[in-house]
């Protein structure tokens, strides 16, 4: 299922195609994809028949609504090797999503979809403006997480040369960048802030590196992140998305030119979005929860997989498949406090429009008696590490004030020295701690 490349206009022709070349692909796919599921996976099979519709139901790409979703329950259910639609010993490769929550949820590939990964994440840092023989740092943590060797491989697919640090080490990391002179750095976005403070602690200017692309994935981010962590480095930040139980980074590629979502590889990938409450599919533009098909997968597909990240479908830009917003938050990581509905990517957003403070938050959630209680921690960048008390508190009442605005919410807010807000040591970061009964 290789396509033709196109270094003029994108990586591969596929990125180019018609409409209607497009939409047929998918069909065709798609009806290989549920078939596949259905023969192979006992809980599809069992799921289809218990929903009345069978693979060769599907004639149309609508069709796929009246399917079963899939949810990250029904993977732990299955724990661990009974979601597959391959003999285990033609698994070339086994990762899992962390488990904090009971049994991780399990994914694994064959060696053709080892194959088909790499070359959607060569793909994907392509449209970052990467090219072959540029030096990539890749950061995100290697091991059961998927991050780390989807960008390795796909970043020596592209033909490019790999430095293989995965997280942490954050003083190493800043030699080796110094040292190295990579220009692409592959990592989550809030260890990325952790970079540049210790590239200036070191007394290093983070507009002098080499770096020029930031792919920075694995947890939200806002536009207002990307102007922040831009103007800190002078680099092009782009967002890249992805999740294991699809198949890892590079579901999802935002086009440098344009900045303007990550375009969904369609080919490889059936997206909708569905209302979060009902089930019922939305229509494009309307915001809601991303589900996902797995098109070409052997090992483990994935039949209207419920992501629970909330954004919406736009139309094509930068290529000829449909991109998704910035993901507002996740369904479930959703906070009601008094009442209202808080996502941590509203605050980051509004604390970033405060000049003097830095982009690392925390949200500390208690209970008084029946209420509910916010409490927000931020800092002060380096260079307004001279603040006073007073002027901290002046920022802090300007925070609560925004955040009661914009949100509706009231909290208590403390605002730092610089360093003081807890660090992500190797990847996402701990942005909220929900100290309430359960």
């Amino acid at each position: 299922m290789s396509e033709s490349k196109s270094p003029k206009r994108g990586r591969d022709a596929i990125e180019h195609a018609s409409q209607d070349e497009l939409r047929s692909l998918q069909l065709e796919r798609l009806q290989w994809s549920l078939k596949h599921a259905y023969d192979n996976v006992p809980h599809y099979k069992k799921s289809f028949d218990a929903a009345g519709v069978h693979p060769g139901d599907l004639k149309q790409l609508s069709d796929l609504s009246r399917f079963p979703f899939t949810t990250k329950q029904d993977l732990r259910d299955n724990y661990p090797f009974k979601m597959f639609a391959v003999p285990r010993e033609q698994v070339t490769r086994i990762h899992a999503s962390s488990g904090t929550t009971g049994k991780p949820t399990v994914v694994g590939y064959t060696a053709r979809d080892i194959d088909i990964w790499s070359d959607l994440v060569a793909r994907s840092i392509w449209a970052a403006g990467g090219r072959p023989g540029d030096i990539v740092h890749v950061a995100y943590g290697y091991g059961l997480f998927t991050g780390g060797l989807g960008a390795h491989y796909g970043a020596e697919r592209l033909g490019c040369s790999v430095i293989p640090m995965s997280g942490g080490q954050t003083e190493k990391q800043v030699q080796l960048i110094h040292d190295f002179e990579p220009k692409v750095i592959m990592v989550t976005p809030s260890y990325f802030c952790n970079i540049i403070e210790e590239m200036e602690r070191q007394g290093h200017d983070p507009h002098k590196s080499s770096l020029r692309i930031g792919i920075f994935g694995a947890e939200p981010w806002t536009g207002q992140m990307r102007a922040d962590i831009e103007a800190r480095c002078g680099i092009d930040a782009v967002d890249i998305y992805g999740l294991s139980e699809v198949m890892g980074p590079g579901v999802a590629m935002e086009c440098v030119e344009s900045k303007d979502g990550p375009v969904v590889w369609e080919d490889h990938f059936f997206p909708e979005i569905i209302n979060p409450a009902t089930g019922e599919p939305v229509a494009d533009g309307e915001a809601g929860e991303l589900v996902f098909t797995s098109l070409t997968k052997e090992a483990m597909p994935v039949i209207r997989y419920r992501t629970r990240d909330l954004t919406r479908l736009l139309p094509p830009t930068s290529r000829s498949m449909r991109r998704i917003d910035k993901i507002t938050g996740r369904s479930d990581d959703m906070l009601i406090v008094r009442g209202v509905n808080l996502f941590p990517t509203q605050v980051e957003e509004i604390v970033l429009k405060i000049p003097e403070l830095a982009a690392q938050y925390q949200l500390v959630l208690t209970r008084s008696g029946n209420l509910d209680e916010l409490e927000i921690l931020t800092e002060v960048r380096p260079e307004h590490n001279h603040l006073g008390e007073a002027e901290r508190e002046g920022l802090a009442a300007k925070l609560k004030h925004a955040v009661k605005t914009y949100v509706g919410v009231s909290a208590r807010v403390t605002v730092q020295a610089a360093g003081q807000v807890e660090r992500t040591v190797t990847g996402k970061a701990r942005r909220v701690i929900d100290k309430r009964p359960k």
